[in-house]
């Protein structure tokens, strides 16, 4: 039996162990080594078949004693076979990866002048694909190099946009490495990155309305390939949407909305049963990270202060993937939540008739009014949705329930 695995330097949030769980019987590790532990355990690793991410996909160059045409023209290896005469047989599966990332698409390249930012390993790969698809001229974008970020401008007629540093990846949630504005004939933009699912890039170019796509669907079609050389075996037709999918709808997290009293918590706690995700009460985070509820800060403070500190704690909630969140009423009243709840999340709507809303305990509810606030709130609620689901007085069980099965309609669509 195969025994693979992925070398790299910083792991811990690798989705490769599941990604390879769907793709075939073999054992699946992450191996974490530092720059002077890569040589030994690249000799004598005991492994059939590994990945290599960042930082290390040149650094294994020299110790392959064969090369796949692909990783000889790029000068990058990503996927390492240890041969049964002892030798190591190097590919490049991020090229297959790219390409299969540009075809799901839908955006064409051919023709187009082509921004790639950063000069890294993965832009190697990407270079290489986008020649191979027609794309030209394509430009690397690097910190220091004739073309930079400082003189970007220059290349503003750029139509197609590509991330290949790890600018806006988690942790660091939020930052962009270039502004999409720059660039009035933008038809299309790739970030390498799959976690956030929204990038600050794939933010700014959803809200410019340009066609945008993260790096999950590369990671993915890049294992199926490594999958296919690790064991010899030809992959399942479909296998690759099958389990962008299934990563898709497991890594985002699922934001319950609604008005106070609406039975977010309730119904957060029920999904949380059934699915075995993590629940966390945007609320009960507040009060551990300041030692306040909420209604004691805004009675103390007022609402202002109240709202600062609610964004404050969703930057770091919302960045991490798989949870359930169940939110405040007046998390939409200020737009920079959005992204912060959008990035990585389906947003559910949860909808209750007023008469069956409580104030108790609820110091806006009670100083504005139900009423009031619902008619302040309700277009952005609406705003903010991805999906409603009523909550006409139902179980939270019930409710919960009809939300996973709604989610999973959605990714079978």
């Amino acid at each position: 039996m195969a025994s693979c695995g992925l070398l790299g330097a910083k792991l811990i949030h690798s989705y490769s162990p599941e990604i390879h769980s769907y793709l075939g019987n073999y054992p699946y590790e992450l191996f974490e080594k530092s720059a002077d532990e890569v040589e030994d355990f690249i000799k004598n690793g005991a492994f059939t078949g590994i990945n290599v991410t960042i930082p290390y996909k040149k650094t294994v160059l020299p110790f392959m004693t064969e090369l796949s045409e692909t990783a000889r023209r790029t000068g990058s290896v990503n996927t390492v076979i240890r041969l049964e005469n002892g030798g190591l047989y190097g590919d490049n599966t991020d090229v297959y990866g790219f390409t299969e990332m540009v075809k799901r698409s839908g955006i064409s390249v051919e023709g187009k002048k082509t921004l790639v930012l950063g000069s890294g390993g993965a832009s190697v790969s990407v270079i290489y694909a986008l020649e191979s698809l027609g794309a030209g001229p394509v430009i690397t974008i690097s910190r220091k190099g004739e073309d930079n970020y400082a003189n970007i401008e220059k290349h503003a007629d750029a139509k197609i946009i590509v991330n290949a540093t790890p600018v806006g990846m988690f942790p660091e949630n939020g930052p962009s490495p270039v502004d999409l504005g720059v660039f009035k004939e933008c038809e299309g933009v790739f970030d390498l990155i799959y976690n956030p699912a929204r990038t600050g890039l794939l933010l700014q170019a959803e809200k410019l309305g340009i066609p945008g796509m993260n790096g999950l669907y590369m990671l993915v079609a890049q294992a199926v390939r490594s999958s296919e050389l690790f064991t010899g075996k030809n992959p399942d037709d479909g296998i690759t949407e099958k389990v962008v999918k299934e990563l898709d709808r497991s890594m985002k997290n699922i934001v319950l909305i609604g008005m106070p009293g609406s039975g977010k918590s309730l119904i957060a706690k029920k999904i949380s049963a059934f699915s075995g995700r993590p629940v966390f009460d945007c609320d009960d985070e507040i009060t551990n990270a300041t030692g306040k509820t909420p209604s004691e800060i805004i009675e103390e403070q007022g609402e202002e202060a109240f709202r600062k500190t609610e964004t404050e704690v969703l930057k770091k909630l919302c960045a991490r993937s798989g949870l359930v969140i169940s939110t405040g009423g007046g998390v939409v009243t200020r737009p920079e939540n959005y992204p912060l709840l959008h990035q990585n999340s389906t947003i559910v709507l949860i909808e209750r008739p007023l008469e069956q809303l409580s104030s108790k305990g609820r110091p806006l509810s009670r100083s504005k009014g139900i009423k009031a606030l619902y008619e302040e709130r309700w277009r952005l609620y609406e705003e903010f949705a991805d999906i409603k689901v009523p909550n006409n007085g139902y179980r939270a069980g019930a409710v919960a329930a009809e939300i996973l099965r709604k989610l999973k309609e959605e990714t079978n669509d």
